[in-house]
């Protein structure tokens, strides 16, 4: 359910793609350190957004140098970590671990089994670390699990348990800032919910898994209605983002709010609406030939 706060790279300067990379880098790096390869496989660009957003919000001492990496291994890769780097990759482990062992209780897929058994290995005290948000992360993905087991059709609700998952990332501390930080994540989690549904959508129906938007889907005016509702959540996320004072960063925060998290819903679009007429198509020769 990761992978859809990204940047629209097309949108960006040359020197904000560079910025943007060496955080991601950055953040590779000290999954790296931290957590070991089986830390690597879990980077992702939604937490990599939480390291730049906190970043700016809170300015930190960012520290800048290069490092090797398997995928560059022959140029060194300029990274900046800080604080949050850190911050964001406990986070990562934290989610990935719960999220496996849910599915591994859901669908007993043994190969999230078998990744949730590494990433316990160097989980070491990072519950206790974060006691209050690991109990809370864990108690939401049950509820999750729990709506999805009774098939539950409340959109509202479902992507409302996943918006507070984001919550919880996002709000780093207890500050003046907390709680524009819980609304920001809160629909963003929204969104990322309800985008990775859309983008299931067609298999799921195929294969009879649950899928919120399936009750949705049945509607006259599916898509329109549900472009609407995500841009409702994006629009909700972006308004709490402008109310923050960050001055570092705001053309690559903006250009993933505004642009980069629609990437792959407008690539599932896409190739929904191809799909469905090259259907149509087949259904018009079918009907000449039978004439």
């Amino acid at each position: 359910m990761f992978g859809y706060v990204m940047i629209n790279k097309g949108d960006l300067k040359v020197r904000e793609l560079e910025t943007y990379q060496s955080f991601y880098c950055g953040l590779c790096q000290k999954l790296k350190e931290r957590y070991g390869l089986s830390g690597q496989l879990t980077l992702s660009y939604d937490l990599t957004f939480v390291v730049m957003l906190l970043t700016g919000l809170y300015e930190p001492k960012v520290k800048k140098g290069t490092t090797h990496c398997v995928i560059h291994p022959l140029k060194k890769q300029p990274i900046q970590v800080d604080v949050f780097s850190d911050y964001a990759a406990d986070m990562s482990i934290l989610l990935n671990y719960y999220k496996c062992m849910d599915d591994w209780a859901d669908e007993q897929k043994i190969d999230r089994r078998l990744f949730a058994e590494l990433l316990k290995r160097k989980f070491g005290g990072l519950e206790a670390s974060y006691s209050e948000k690991a109990e809370k992360v864990k108690e939401l993905l049950d509820k999750l699990s729990a709506g999805e087991a009774e098939n539950s059709s409340d959109l509202d609700y479902m992507a409302g348990i996943f918006g507070e998952i984001m919550a919880e990332i996002l709000a780093w501390r207890e500050d003046e800032w907390k709680e524009n930080l819980r609304r920001m994540g809160f629909f963003l989690g929204k969104f990322i919910y309800l985008c990775d549904a859309y983008e299931d959508l067609e298999e799921d129906l195929t294969e009879g898994r649950y899928n919120p938007l399936t009750k949705l889907s049945e509607g006259k005016d599916f898509e329109e209605n549900c472009r609407g509702i995500l841009t409702m959540m994006a629009a909700e996320c972006s308004r709490e983002f402008e109310k923050l004072p960050i001055i570092e960063y705001t053309g690559i925060l903006r250009n993933i709010l505004y642009s980069g998290i629609w990437v792959r819903y407008e690539k599932a679009r896409k190739k929904r609406t191809e799909e469905k007429s090259d259907t149509n198509k087949k259904k018009m020769i079918r009907k000449r030939r039978s004439l």
